[in-house]
């Protein structure tokens, strides 16, 4: 053995140092990761055919370790590090040699890459990962960055550090839209800081608050980055929980937990929402701050060129929080009481089960004992009883057809519960209630007569809902009823759509903030997976470049218009009418909403088409391809590149051996502490691809086998790669920026610019371990 060290120590080491100097040797990284492996392969074969690597297991015949067993110590638990007195024996690291090694790794690069990226159950959601990558690249190709930016600065710059606080707000808006730290740094570098230099902002300051607001994609959904740490900590979990579980002495997770042992990406996404709001808001408090003590470092700057007419403080505060807040808050109260709500009708034609005991105590005594000590002995005591009950009233009722008279009077309940006024009408009241009301907001001094009529349309909305409308009342006919008031509203929405036209922050925020928000409110809302937001974010992005280019060639966007309606249509026809025309029974009302959503279809589809053509032709779609296609491939041959590597790890036993040290602490927290730090040390040197496809699978069941909720292992992960993306001296997002910063910005003034926010990370990191109900608030809220 070299230096006293054990084989498979040495074999790690020389892996590590393989990959590091192929990521240094300036080869692509998706080439270097496998070629490293390969690498690190034939040296450690080599060394270990010529006996130079020795490997000190523990020796399973010895006294000591039978006695271990006796005592019950599970076999899995036992390592040299937990138990270093235990004798050992001397073995070569490819235990079978290292040709049986090749063999079993050839054969799983090719499992996993038929599992993982060409058929496995992952692939639609790193599909995801192609579409959102389009969607950024998009928004950024066609200058709709630019146009944010430039808007914001006018918004903001009045203020103290308002620059620098526009460059926060876009960099939020470009995390929600790309996920891509590169290309958001650069983004921002290229637009953001001529201008604030320009006007007398600081260096540090000016390339601190870019740098940072860059890697908000990091964590801000939809992140790229949850995407795959998501898809990968979704296996990771189960397999982990499912170990954990057995090794206690329980049949399965289920069991042991009381609920399935799954995490998915929507819920991520969700656990992401408020610690990206919240690193967002502390930058842009530094920046305000810093202003404030600073001011000729940050200097409050008009930037001309704003339309609109001037708006009083109270007007603002009237139109722009007062209105908005109690149009929503009365419709929530009004939900409160019972008056708005469900109106649905839809009842199983199967009776509903009984609700079993909350956990299940048919269990072993070593499952009962965990179980307890997981529990607690009140929530186990509960479950007993609860079962006891079970049994006594004859057992579960697992339920059984009902009958005709049955369905009638299960329909009949149903009705006789549901509110007078629908949810679907009360949210569109709400949205188009907000449309006017802001639309008043941006042009207080025009007449309200027009709005007041969307007004009145409104309320006779509601009131032919409370009135007219029952559970009972087909969508058809629904419709029908709704048609006077919602052609009164839509007249109004004519007068108010042109007033807010008028405003620059309205037109160039609006149709990306709206974007965003169907994506994450698809997602968040668990409408739909990510895949299928992810290709509504990257085709409406198309559509609002198309839109824009149109615009600047002084054409009638108006195709664009018209499919986004179209688009918005078969949404709503969907979600109201049962479009399947395969059935024995199909009614008139649905024969006419089917043949509507297939008009709005080849509508929305024709636009889709002609956004294409439009972005083609002002050869903006050929550079959105190419460089999504560079952005999707390099991470894909990454994902496959690192599953070599990791196979390389694995046959010579190093994730085991990484594995049992971790385990070898009693304390959780002490480890979860040892791989963050870890993991925070390699986010220096490594790009966040490397370390999801290389670190994580070796820790990941150490980590996501304990009791730590994984959306909070996930999330602290992906907070903590953001803060090594930003640390001095090998942060990527520092070089990033100096490779588009002006020769009068030095690397000097990066480094210290970027140390206030690096603190305020570390900060919020310790803010999310000591508060972990930051991110687990939103998915408990949303049921994730």
């Amino acid at each position: 053995m070299f230096f006293g060290l054990d084989g498979v120590e040495i074999g790690l080491i020389i892996v590590f140092l393989s990959l590091f100097a192929g990521i240094l040797s300036g080869f692509p990284v998706a080439f270097a990761i496998p070629g490293a492996g390969l690498f690190a392969f034939a040296v450690i074969a080599w060394l270990d055919g010529s006996g130079m690597l020795i490997h000190n297991a523990i020796d399973a015949s010895s006294e000591g370790y039978r006695a271990l067993i006796g005592a019950g110590v599970n076999p899995d638990t036992i390592s040299i590090f937990r138990y270093p007195d235990l004798p050992t024996l001397a073995q070569p690291v490819f235990e079978r040699g290292w040709e049986t090694a090749l063999d079993r790794n050839l054969s799983f690069i090719v499992n996993r890459m038929n599992e993982r990226v060409f058929a496995g159950q992952s692939i639609e959601t790193l599909l995801a990962v192609l579409m959102f990558v389009m969607m950024g690249i998009t928004l950024e190709r066609s200058k709709i960055a630019n146009d944010l930016l430039t808007t914001m600065a006018r918004v903001f710059g009045p203020l103290p550090g308002g620059l620098a606080v526009s460059v926060v707000v876009v960099g939020a808006f470009l995390a929600a839209s790309t996920g891509i730290v590169g290309a958001t740094v650069v983004t921002m570098g290229l637009l953001s800081l001529p201008t604030m230099l320009r006007n007398g902002y600081s260096p540090e300051l000016s390339t601190g608050v870019i740098a940072a607001s860059g890697t908000l994609g990091q964590i801000i959904p939809p992140s790229i980055v949850i995407v795959l740490l998501g898809t990968l900590a979704g296996d990771l979990y189960s397999a982990a929980q499912e170990a954990r579980a057995q090794s206690l002495g329980c049949s399965d997770a289920l069991t042991y937990l009381g609920k399935p042992a799954v995490v998915s990406v929507g819920t991520l996404f969700q656990a992401a929402l408020l610690p990206g709001i919240l690193l967002a808001v502390l930058y842009a408090l530094y920046a305000f701050g810093y202003a404030v003590l600073n001011p000729s470092k940050a200097p409050a700057v008009s930037v001309g060129g704003g339309s609109g007419e001037v708006i009083t403080r109270r007007e603002g505060l009237t139109w722009f929080v007062l209105a908005p807040v109690l149009l929503i808050g009365g419709v929530l109260a009004f939900a409160e009481f019972g008056v708005v709500g469900s109106q649905s009708l839809s009842v199983s034609n199967f009776s509903q089960s009984d609700d079993g005991a909350s956990l299940r105590t048919n269990v072993s005594a070593p499952c009962k004992a965990a179980m307890i000590e997981l529990h607690g002995q009140a929530k186990w005591d509960t479950a007993v009883a609860e079962a006891e009950a079970i049994a006594a009233s004859g057992g579960l009722d697992t339920g059984h057809k009902l009958n005709d008279e049955e369905m009638l009077a299960a329909v009949q309940a149903k009705a006789d519960r549901a509110a007078p006024i629908g949810t679907g009408v009360a949210t569109i009241v709400v949205l188009l209630g907000l449309v006017l009301v802001l639309a008043h907001g941006v042009k207080p001094g025009d007449s309200v007569a027009p709005l007041a009529v969307g007004g009145f349309g409104l309320a006779l909305m509601l009131l032919v809902d409370l009135l007219l409308i029952g559970p009972r009342t087909s969508p058809g006919v629904t419709l029908v009823l709704l048609a006077v008031p919602l052609a009164i509203t839509f007249w109004s929405l004519r007068h108010a759509a042109a007033r807010l036209a008028q405003n620059e922050l309205v037109r160039v925020v609006f149709p990306p903030l709206m974007l965003i928000v169907a994506v994450l409110g698809s997602i968040l809302g668990g409408i739909t997976n990510p895949t299928p937001a992810a290709a509504l974010g990257a085709g409406g992005a198309m559509m609002l470049a198309a839109y824009r280019k149109l615009r600047e060639e002084g054409r009638d966007p108006k195709v664009i218009i018209w499919a986004t309606l179209a688009l918005g249509a078969m949404i709503l026809l969907g979600a109201n009418f049962d479009l399947r025309i395969n059935q024995d029974v199909v009614t008139f009302e649905n024969w006419i909403a089917y043949l509507a959503a297939a008009a709005a279809y080849m509508i929305a589809g024709f636009g889709m088409i002609y956004s294409g053509y439009v972005l083609f032709r002002t050869r903006v779609l050929t550079p959105i391809v190419r460089e999504t296609a560079k952005v999707t491939s390099m991470v894909f041959t990454i994902l496959v590149g690192s599953q070599l590597l990791n196979l390389v790890v694995i046959s010579f036993g190093g994730e085991h051996y990484i594995q049992d040290f971790l385990r070898s602490f009693d304390n959780e927290f002490t480890v979860f502490l040892i791989v963050m730090l870890v993991l925070f040390v390699l986010g220096f040197v490594l790009d966040f691809l490397e370390i999801i496809y290389i670190v994580i699978p070796i820790v990941g069941p150490v980590i996501y086998g304990g009791t730590f909720d994984p959306k909070w292992v996930t999330i602290m992960i992906a907070v903590n790669l953001q803060t090594s993306f930003l640390t001095p001296p090998f942060g990527f997002a520092l070089f990033y920026l100096r490779g588009v910063a002006p020769a009068s910005v030095t690397t000097g003034h990066i480094y210290r610019g970027i140390v206030p926010f690096v603190v305020i990370q570390v900060l919020g990191l310790a803010l999310l371990w000591f508060v972990p109900q930051i991110v687990t608030i939103v998915p408990a809220l949303m049921g994730g």
